[in-house]
C-alpha cells in the first residue's frame, strides 16, 4: 500500500521540490501552504509521516505538530530556516521526531523520510515474535510495540519507543547518548546534538517520572542512560 506524506510549507517552490523527490520514491503526497489547511488535512486524511515548516502565515508548525500528537503517532519532521537550539528543543518537546534546517539537500531529507518510515512500519507492523520486558509496573512489548505503565497504555511516538526499547534490550547496562542516537536515528552523532536528551525528557514526562530521581529511565552522568533489570 502506497504511503502518504503530508507536506506543509508556505513556499510553493519548496513544497513542489519535496513533492517531486518523494513521488520519485513512490510516496503519495498532500501539500498544504498554511497551517489551517494542514489542520484540516490531518483531520480528514490518514498520513504515514508529516513534514512541517515552522514559519507559516497563520497557524505555525509548532501548533500543527501539537495537534497531530494529540491523536497520531506517525513521524513528524520539522523543516525550518530557524537554527536556534530553543526552536529545535521546542519542536522535539512537542513530539517532532526530527529537525531539518533550510537550505537543505532534498536527497538528505528523502533519506530521513525513508528512515523514519522504516522505523514507523517496523513498530506498527505485524508481530514477528513475543518479547516482553517488565520492571516495576513498566511493560514493553516489542512484538506489538506497545508500552504500558501499571496496565495503562502510554502513547509513545516511534522514536520514543525506539529509545526505550533499546534501553530495555540492554537492561542493566548503560547505553551512551551516541549509541542511542546512531542506532535510533541511523546517523552520526555530533557533540552538540541534544536530541536524545529532549526525547528522554518526553519519555519521562509520559511515564510521570520525577526529573530528579526517575524510577525507570536513569541518567548516568557523562555516559548515557539505562533501565535497570527488575
Amino acid at each position: 500500500m502506497q504511503m502518504k506524506i503530508l507536506i506543509v510549507d508556505d513556499e510553493k517552490e519548496i513544497a513542489d521540490l519535496i513533492e517531486l523527490y518523494l513521488k520519485n520514491e513512490g510516496y503519495e503526497t498532500v501539500k498544504c501552504f498554511t497551517g489551517s489547511q494542514a489542520l484540516k488535512a490531518v483531520e480528514n486524511e490518514e498520513f504515514d509521516l508529516a513534514i512541517l515548516d515552522l514559519m507559516l502565515p497563520d497557524v505555525d508548525g509548532f501548533s500543527v505538530c501539537s495537534f497531530i500528537r494529540k491523536s497520531y503517532k506517525y513521524p513528524v519532521i520539522m523543516l525550518t530556516a530557524r537554527t536556534q537550539d530553543i526552536d529545535k528543543i521546542t519542536g522535539l518537546t512537542l513530539g517532532a521526531d526530527d529537525y531539518v534546517t533550510k537550505p537543505f539537500n532534498p536527497l538528505e531529507l528523502t533519506a530521513r523520510v525513508k528512515a523514519h518510515l522504516r522505523r514507523y512500519k517496523q513498530y506498527n507492523g505485524e508481530p514477528e515474535n513475543k518479547n516482553v520486558f517488565e520492571t516495576g509496573g513498566l511493560r514493553i512489548e516489542s512484538d506489538t510495540h506497545r508500552c504500558f505503565l501499571f496496565n495503562e497504555e502510554i502513547p509513545l511516538t516511534p522514536t520514543e519507543f525506539g529509545i526505550i526499547l533499546l534501553l530495555c534490550e540492554n537492561a542493566g547496562k548503560v547505553v551512551s547518548t551516541e549509541d542511542i542516537f546512531e542506532k535510533v536515528w541511523g546517523e552520526k552523532y555530533l557533540d552538540s546534538n541534544n536530541t536524545v536528551m529532549v526525547h528522554i525528557r518526553r519519555i519521562r514526562e509520559k511515564l510521570r517520572e520525577p526529573s530528579r530521581n526517575p524510577r525507570y529511565v536513569k541518567t548516568v552522568w557523562g555516559v548515557g542512560y539505562k533501565i535497570d533489570k527488575e
